[in-house]
């Protein structure tokens, strides 16, 4: 009788790996990009140790203005840490929010649009209180939109949320280019459409610290990252978005109002991206056409670079915020280097950790060690 022959390659699940283990592959997996970034910066004549001397450490080496390096920092990592968080609520439910572009803008465009409106008749706390508190819910409401039409007419909320994000930002273009007397978005100061420029009090506040200025926008992002992982894992709420993101089906024989849970993490998903814009636009004290810096996608990639770990996502937004400011700081010196060195290395890097991941999960069986483990067990 004829013997099939077995495939040469196999590819079989592990049953467990050993957490060193495990920890060695993503190195690997990191060092590995490194390696092919260093041949590509080698090819257009570019020392790749040098270049990643100068990104990692954002230019601060040998620098007298150190601190504008951190300042500067801050302001990449604080959007990207939060939206990547507000990603993360809504992809542990296995409800795909790619709309993290659109949210952003319209908690930006909310703010923005309180701080001109009132910026000269109120306060500064309160103006600001007032700006993040629209930024939320403007943002929530533009998020849970999808949100409902998912739980109403089953909609697919990756289409959507996608869509979405094109009519924030022509609409945001729209106000930034349009000239009219009730464009009030505009200054009347220039020829050309130019952003009005927020009043003082709409500034986000700073803590002066020596030279340094520390933008207190990173103490909330960090205060919203504890508050994040709490919620997931000491909260009822935080609960059921596990059991929905396992099974709905689990989540609703155990009595779960699923319509519920997806609308209120929805809601608070996007809330979060559209106060991250209102801190960003407080910040920058102007809005902007390129406001989002692309911290949507970036943020999708951070959230699953880090499994959904909440305190995993602060370190790859800080390590991937250190690359796109860095890559800056770098580029002064390397004219051949702009930005974009950056999202090439960050796309290199999530490449290989997911080359990782499959390595972690399976192995790979060849057919001669096979039948050499299946001679020894007769």
């Amino acid at each position: 009788m004829n013997k099939t022959k077995a495939p040469f390659i196999r590819v079989v699940k592990r049953d467990k790996i050993h957490p060193l283990l495990k920890v060695a592959f993503y190195l690997i997996a990191i060092l590995a990009a490194l390696t092919v970034g260093g041949v590509l910066l080698i090819s257009i004549g570019v020392n790749p140790f040098v270049l990643y001397k100068d990104m990692f450490t954002i230019g601060m080496l040998g620098s007298r203005f150190a601190y504008k390096s951190i300042e500067g920092l801050i302001t990449v990592f604080v959007p990207l840490l939060i939206t990547s968080l507000a990603l993360s609520l809504s992809f542990k439910m296995r409800f795909w929010n790619i709309g993290g572009e659109g949210q952003f803008i319209i908690g930006a465009l909310a703010a923005a649009t309180v701080a001109l409106k009132f910026g000269d008749s109120m306060s500064s706390f309160p103006l600001l209180l007032l700006m993040f508190v629209s930024a939320m819910l403007a943002a929530g409401v533009f998020g849970g939109f999808v949100a409902l039409l998912n739980v109403r007419f089953k909609t697919n909320e990756t289409l959507m949320t996608l869509m979405l994000n094109y009519i924030a930002l022509y609409l945001l273009r729209f106000f930034g280019e349009t000239q009219a007397p009730w464009n009030f978005y505009l200054s009347d100061e220039s020829v050309r459409p130019v952003f009005r420029k927020f009043s003082e009090a709409a500034f986000m506040p700073t803590i002066t610290i020596g030279k340094f200025s520390l933008n207190i926008s990173l103490l909330f992002a960090v205060a919203i990252c504890v508050g994040v992982y709490f919620y997931l894992k000491k909260t009822k709420h935080g609960y059921e978005i596990s059991v929905v993101g396992d099974s709905a089906n689990t989540a609703r024989y155990a009595g779960m109002n699923v319509k519920k849970i997806i609308l209120r993490t929805m809601f608070l998903s996007a809330a979060l991206i559209g106060l991250a814009g209102g801190f960003y636009v407080s910040g920058a004290k102007v809005l902007s056409t390129s406001i989002t810096n692309n911290v949507g996608w970036t943020g999708i990639i951070v959230a699953w670079l880090s499994k959904l770990n909440t305190f995993a996502i602060f370190g790859v937004s800080l390590l991937i915020s250190i690359m796109q400011y860095g890559a800056q700081a770098a580029s002064t010196q390397f004219p051949s280097i702009d930005s974009n060195f950056a999202d090439l290395l960050q796309g290199i890097i999530l490449f290989f950790v997911l080359a990782a991941d499959f390595f972690i999960r399976f192995k790979l069986v060849f057919r001669k060690s096979a039948e050499k483990q299946g001679g020894e067990a007769e």
